[in-house]
């Protein structure tokens, strides 16, 4: 099996745990602040807005060109608070269903890519892992410890 279909073997298996974590949750539940000044969907949020992100970011590294131009997203903060904020008044099942679209792109973006994009060292790795499986699962263990203390 190539790096390529073993990354994205690996990140469509941790999204399923990060739907997992997820699951059952009502949406005054998914609205309950707990992680700073978010709440799970802001998590949602937060991980549909760089899908959006990166998936141009892997375009572009498909051509040939750097993925962005340095210092674009260097202050990760003013990123997640600008994707929260464009969705305030959203439905939570309308953040359900655009993270549930905004992986399937991502993952499409990423399939398209040439296998050495993908290796150890290619262009697109790092924007790959950086809001694929290892985003999702560290998303998802924050959910599962809250959801525990929330009902112990």
């Amino acid at each position: 099996m190539s790096d390529e279909s073993t990354l994205l073997r690996e990140a469509d298996d941790a999204f399923g745990e990060l739907r997992r974590a997820i699951d059952g949750l009502e949406d005054e539940t998914m609205r309950q602040v707990w992680l700073g000044t978010w709440g799970v969907r802001e998590i949602l949020i937060h991980i549909s807005g760089w899908h959006r992100e990166m998936i141009p970011a892997l375009a572009r590294v498909a051509r040939g060109e750097p993925a962005y131009p340095a210092g674009t997203y260097d202050d990760f903060d003013a990123w997640n608070a600008r994707f929260v904020d464009r969705k305030t008044g959203v439905k939570t099942a309308d953040v359900l269903a655009e993270l549930d679209a905004s992986h399937q792109a991502f993952m499409a973006a990423a399939a398209a890519l040439p296998d050495a994009q993908l290796a150890p060292g290619g262009a697109a790795r790092d924007s790959f892992e950086g809001a694929g499986a290892g985003h999702y699962r560290e998303h998802a263990a924050q959910i599962l410890d809250w959801r525990r203390k929330a009902s112990a």
